[in-house]
């Protein structure tokens, strides 16, 4: 993305962190100058249920003046940088809810991955809305109202990490914190036509998250860009003794499992019996679209066997990591049985189905999976190619059918985290009938997180569609893969 500085415009301007790097680098603006003009699109957008808690102005404001008192631009990777924090993840002295008001507490700490952005020079906005503790893909679970796409006020916006990708791609902010367990990452990226990181588990930190399935958990990261996605990644990562399920990298990561320098990239999609749109033909199309967009690139593309993936992904809410859920915080639940939302409630409820030997059963079939997988399809192609969603549903739809049709939104993403793996969801177009952005998703085995990063960024070039609500179509050429 190229602005002059020029023509920076505070309530239009664009938020990517090359453009604010240039910006504050030439003494265009300064960062109040940004804060300010945030606080005035966030007004200006009204009542959109993206925000559970703001930071106060004025104080995001002295913020800002001190940042811009004590470094510049060269010194901090983030300085400047506006951004947003899911309300599951711990900012100090600000409420943390998880869209459960009776939840509510304030921490005297940030969680660590907000601790090392917030050190890099980024300034916290606010708090964003969700899927009740996060347990949902559609973005309508929660009593603060439900989050529509930025394209069309009808349709969901997707979840549970609804409101950090709404804020994200309205350009409200430069970047937002999401969770991501079966695709709260992913799914409303796609929704928003930004970019969804899905870190390697154990890259980032919990330390200050709220617990959904603990074992399955990441803190995700909405961007402009796959650039902006990576850079933030890489302030956040890092070992954390402090928290149990922190995992050191490897020493040495490959590029990809066996594609050479210069060979080129090999692509697996499901199977035309596993290639679902639930009846949706322009998501087919759009999808159909990027496979050939791939093989222009210079791509190969081969069908792979989706079962053991959609066994594995299956096992998200009719397997026992749903009474991981229910153990995520067991004391407010017991006290408070009433206060999660009713759709909320009947899942967790379901803990109660599952015992020690179904844990071990489904944990042993897993493991089996991902032999299966290892053996299969990774030892065939570099990365899978699947659609973000399936299809955009509205607000009314999921509201009349609330189960069905948000596991529909988990149909490609659910398995993801079950056999450790990383992904990054990119922006691939929008349905002609409502406008609704639609995305695509690149998924590697774990710590492939850089892979994935420049494939993804190569794909967005090769797109040519700007990010968030800036849509219209640019030119660009196609780089080689």
């Amino acid at each position: 993305m190229t602005t002059d500085v020029h023509d920076w415009n505070e309530l239009t301007g664009d938020l990517s962190l090359p453009t604010l790097h240039r910006l504050y680098a030439d003494g265009a603006v300064s960062p109040a100058d940004v804060v300010r003009a945030i606080y005035r699109r966030i007004a200006a957008r009204g009542a959109d249920s993206v925000w559970i808690s703001l930071a106060d102005e004025a104080a995001a404001t002295r913020q800002a003046e001190r940042l811009q008192s004590r470094g510049s631009p060269n010194d901090l990777p983030l300085y400047g940088v506006p951004f947003a924090v899911k309300d599951n993840i711990d900012v100090a002295d600000m409420p943390t809810t998880a869209a459960c008001p009776e939840f509510r507490y304030v921490p005297s700490g940030s969680a660590a991955s907000v601790e090392k952005l917030l050190a890099a020079g980024a300034i916290c906005i606010g708090k964003t809305n969700l899927d009740q503790f996060a347990t949902g893909l559609c973005g309508i679970r929660s009593p603060y109202g439900a989050v529509a796409s930025v394209f069309n006020a009808e349709y969901a916006a997707g979840g549970s990490s609804s409101g950090s990708a709404v804020a994200v791609g309205a350009g409200v902010v430069s970047f937002a914190l999401g969770t991501d367990t079966g695709g709260s990452g992913r799914v409303p990226a796609g929704f928003n036509n930004v970019v969804g990181v899905k870190p390697t588990l154990g890259l980032v930190s919990l330390r200050g998250v709220v617990p959904n399935c603990r074992s399955l958990d990441t803190v995700s990261v909405f961007a402009l860009t796959c650039r902006d996605g990576a850079e933030v990644l890489r302030v956040m990562s890092g070992f954390d003794p402090d928290d149990p399920f922190s995992r050191q990298a490897p020493v040495v990561t490959e590029r990809s499992p066996h594609a050479g320098a210069s060979a080129a990239l090999t692509f697996g999609i499901p199977a035309p019996k596993d290639l679902i749109f639930f009846g949706d033909r322009e998501s087919a199309t759009l999808f159909d679209a990027a496979i050939k967009r791939l093989r222009r690139l210079g791509g190969n593309v081969v069908e792979i066997d989706f079962d053991p993936l959609l066994e594995a992904g299956r096992m998200m809410f009719e397997g026992p990591w749903v009474a991981e859920r229910a153990a995520s915080v067991p004391e407010f639940f017991k006290a408070h049985s009433d206060a999660p939302l009713p759709v909320t409630r009947s899942i967790m409820e379901k803990a109660q189905c599952w015992d020690g030997t179904d844990v071990f059963t489904y944990l042993h079939r897993l493991r089996a999976l991902q032999r299966t997988i290892e053996q299969s399809v990774w030892s065939r192609i570099d990365a899978l190619v699947v659609p973000t969603a399936a299809t955009a549903y509205t607000i009314a739809e999921l509201e009349q059918e609330p189960i069905v049709r948000n596991n529909r939104n988990g149909y490609y993403s659910y398995f993801v985290n079950l056999l450790d793996l990383s992904a990054v969801a990119v922006p691939n177009g929008f349905l002609p009938r409502n406008g609704v952005a639609m995305g695509i998703t690149f998924i590697a085995p774990a710590w492939h997180d850089d892979f994935l990063a420049t494939l993804g960024g190569r794909y967005e070039a090769a797109l040519g569609v700007p990010p968030g609500s800036a849509h219209m179509p640019r030119s660009s050429g196609e780089p080689t893969l």
